[in-house]
C-alpha cells in the first residue's frame, strides 16, 4: 500500500512540474520599468496551439480601453478579454513555444512571439520581436496560478 501512495505522489509531483514548465496559465504582465503591474493574461492550450487573453487591467483608468490601433478584426474593440497571444507552439526542439504572434494593444501593432518559461515556471519571458527574435525585446511576467 505504502509503495503505491509513493507512486501515487511521485506521478502527481512529476505533472506538476511538467505543467509548470509550460507558459499555460494565469500570469501578471509587468511593464518594461520591470515595476509595474499592468494586467493578467490567461494563457491556454487549445490542441497544442497556445493562445491568450487579458483577463484584468489594474490600472482602473484603463479598464473601459478599446483597440483604437488595431489594424485587424481587433479595431475598436474592449482590451479587457482581447486575445493578445495567437498561434503559438512549442518548438521540437527547444524549451520555448513560438510562431504565433503577440499584440500591443498600446500601439495597435502586431509581432512575433517567443515564450520560455523560467525559475522553474514561476516566470516567463515574452520575447516580441520583427523579423528575427535578436530584433526585439522581452519582457517577464509572473505566474499567479
Amino acid at each position: 500500500m505504502k509503495v503505491w501512495i509513493t507512486a501515487l505522489g511521485l506521478v502527481l509531483s512529476a505533472g506538476a512540474a511538467l505543467a509548470q514548465s509550460s507558459p499555460v496559465g494565469l500570469w501578471k504582465t509587468i511593464d518594461d520599468d520591470g515595476k509595474t503591474e499592468k494586467s493578467l493574461v490567461r494563457i491556454v492550450d487549445a490542441g497544442g496551439v497556445l493562445g491568450g487573453k487579458i483577463e484584468k487591467i489594474f490600472d482602473p483608468a484603463k479598464q473601459d480601453a478599446k483597440c483604437d490601433k488595431c489594424s485587424d478584426e481587433r479595431k475598436d474593440q474592449p482590451v479587457l478579454g482581447m486575445a493578445i497571444l495567437r498561434q503559438i507552439k512549442k518548438d521540437a526542439n527547444a524549451e520555448h513555444w513560438d510562431g504565433g504572434d503577440i499584440l500591443d494593444p498600446n500601439n495597435g501593432k502586431l509581432y512575433k512571439v517567443r515564450l520560455k518559461p523560467v525559475d522553474g515556471g514561476k516566470k516567463l519571458e515574452v520575447r516580441g520581436y520583427i523579423g528575427m527574435p535578436m530584433l526585439g525585446r522581452t519582457q517577464t511576467w509572473v505566474r499567479v496560478e
